[in-house]
């Protein structure tokens, strides 16, 4: 049976519940062999917790970094711990569904996938905002289904719910720090600068299983439309900054997406308001406008910063 060794990595005491119960969903897992990687980012008073609440499972590796060093850092330092075939990787503030492992494994069984990812949906921690359209719910760390297709090979998924052959690392190394976000960088894109690397690398990109699934908790800061504006603008200029780094044919998934919104989700949208003029379809189409705006003014200020 091919062992699996999940990194979960986290920093901040107030969310140790979620990240407990992000653990106890992996310990839940239909798999049988599986590895859970913990690492902790400097924060020795989660460190402690950590040892007290999980220490005692045979199947759990524990390890505090030395200080803070952010998540691109604290990965690459759990598959330096892992000891599975396969290393996957899910946030602190996730739940994976009982057959997630299983899934991602019948992914490279049934396939030559060098990498496996799946499906994150939304676990509202206190409502859905009426503002937010669904083709920007990627801001919030859950996937846009129109998009994907079923067992197609794309890029790479969302960060919570990717997995990889050890081989994989073993050639390219761990993430690359520069991408990640850190209390002083605002970059958020080491999963795609890993999964370009990647592609260039072995000449595959990442296997999508909806099948695989991950819900993410979207607490209520994450739906104030001016934290989600933010996110977009910062997006954006994680978008630069990986196009600089890695060269052109980077924005072919993003030219995708902005093709997508004009000439598929605004005419759906414009249809449906003159059908049913309702104010929630209303915001979503303006808010639809305003993100894509948010995102290409993070990406012009990427150019003018770099």
């Amino acid at each position: 049976m091919m062992k699996v060794s999940v990194v979960v990595c986290t920093y901040a005491e107030e969310r140790f519940e979620d990240f407990a119960e992000a653990v106890q969903s992996l310990q839940s897992q239909t798999y049988d062999a599986v590895e859970i990687v913990l690492v902790i980012d400097g924060n020795a008073a989660v460190f402690e917790r950590t040892k007290d609440r999980f220490s005692d499972e045979d199947e759990i590796v524990v390890h505090c970094n030395d200080e803070n060093s952010g998540l691109s850092y604290s990965r690459t330092r759990g598959v330096e711990l892992a000891t599975g075939e396969v290393i996957a990787f899910m946030d602190d503030d996730a739940i994976a569904e009982p057959d997630w492992i299983a899934e991602l494994v019948r992914g490279y069984e049934e396939t030559d996938a060098i990498a496996v990812g799946g499906r994150m949906v939304p676990e509202w921690v206190d409502e859905n905002p009426e503002f937010l359209p669904e083709e920007f719910y990627w801001l919030i760390g859950a996937n846009y289904e129109p998009r994907l297709d079923d067992w197609s090979e794309v890029r790479n998924t969302n960060g919570s719910n990717m997995s990889f052959r050890r081989e994989v690392f073993e050639r390219l190394g761990g993430f690359d720090e520069q991408m990640g976000l850190t209390g002083d960088n605002q970059i958020q894109a080491e999963e795609t600068e890993f999964a370009i690397r990647m592609q260039e690398t072995f000449d595959q990109g990442m296997l999508y299983n909806p099948d695989a699934v991950v819900a993410h908790k979207i607490f209520d800061y994450r739906t104030e439309p001016s934290w989600v504006c933010r996110r977009a603008f910062w997006q954006g200029y994680s978008k630069r900054a990986i196009e600089q780094l890695e060269g052109d044919g980077v924005g072919d998934e993003e030219t995708d997406f902005l093709k997508h919104l004009a000439f598929s989700s605004v005419p759906r949208r414009v249809r449906g308001l003159v059908r049913d003029p309702a104010l929630t379809g209303v915001m979503q189409l303006v808010m639809l406008f305003i993100l894509t705006g948010c995102v290409g003014s993070g990406y012009l200020y990427g150019m003018i910063d770099n």
